[in-house]
């Protein structure tokens, strides 16, 4: 019984510890001026939403969020595009060499960004790519692409082969097969990595910097960024973005929490 109750606690303990930034954002944004300069700090907001509204106007974070919307829904499309048929190539075909080829994957996930900066920039300057969003997905679906095969490859290899050979005396081909029966049993992790793609580009800042100069073209951790003033910080019009930055990653999580357990955990077993 002892152990339980420590147990509890410190589950509650760590919990809380974790939540305390993002609701301290949430009291803070629902502040008036006056309240975020009081000092002692008021820890009740009087439940303004002045912050929100210069946030979403004064900052042109509607603009920001918006450029988000496309560059991450684009760069999880084509991660997906991609990444389906190739794990279901290199899980389910005869291909020689699959474990180079994964391992090769994994490889190019663990460079660091700043390590490939300047190459990125270098490629993009020569074919026009700089200061475009379709120039930001290139290192997006690049960095994104590894992990959305292997997740979709681990689950794929755990499907019954019974399946592929009873679509082939169906007369399907191997793309038939693919998109009719295999795609749509491992919804599961395809869910997972799209959705681990979206929250990859939602909130990269470092490449969206370097290769989106011009305010109306950059992504919502970029424009937040740049919301500090000459002499002051705005930190109501801070915390009003950052909850909104944040706040549509957490809806999805809590969504769609069961089936990015399933996509993980693929291959978890048996392999």
């Amino acid at each position: 019984m002892t152990r339980r109750i420590l147990l509890g606690v410190g589950i509650l303990l760590t919990v809380g510890l974790s939540l305390f930034p993002f609701l301290w954002f949430v009291v803070t944004s629902l502040k008036t001026q006056k309240e975020v300069e009081a000092i002692p700090p008021t820890w009740w907001p009087s439940g303004s939403l002045d912050f929100y509204q210069s946030a979403l106007v004064d900052h042109h974070l509607t603009d920001y969020i918006l450029n988000s919307v496309l560059v991450a829904g684009s760069t999880t499309l084509l991660a997906l595009g991609i990444g389906i048929p190739a794990a279901y190539a290199l899980a389910r075909l005869r291909l020689p060499g699959k474990v180079w080829i994964l391992g090769a994957l994994l490889s190019i996930s663990m460079f660091p960004q700043l390590a490939i900066a300047g190459p990125v920039w270098q490629i993009l300057e020569r074919i026009g790519g700089l200061n475009t969003r379709w120039g930001l997905l290139l290192p997006y679906v690049t960095l994104t692409l590894p992990l959305a095969i292997w997740i979709l490859a681990s689950f794929f290899k755990e499907l019954p082969a019974e399946l592929e050979e009873a679509a082939r005396v169906d007369g399907c081909g191997p793309w038939q097969t693919m998109i009719r029966v295999m795609v749509p049993l491992a919804a599961p992790a395809i869910f997972t990595a799209a959705i681990l793609t979206f929250i990859y580009a939602w909130n990269e800042f470092f490449f969206a910097l370097l290769i989106l100069t011009q305010p109306e073209r950059q992504t919502l951790p970029v424009g937040i960024a740049l919301f500090q003033g000459e002499f002051t910080m705005p930190w109501g019009e801070l915390a009003a973005a950052s909850v909104i930055a944040t706040l549509p990653l957490v809806i999805l999580v809590v969504l769609f929490q069961r089936w990015i357990v399933s996509g993980l955990s693929a291959g978890a077993v048996k392999g």
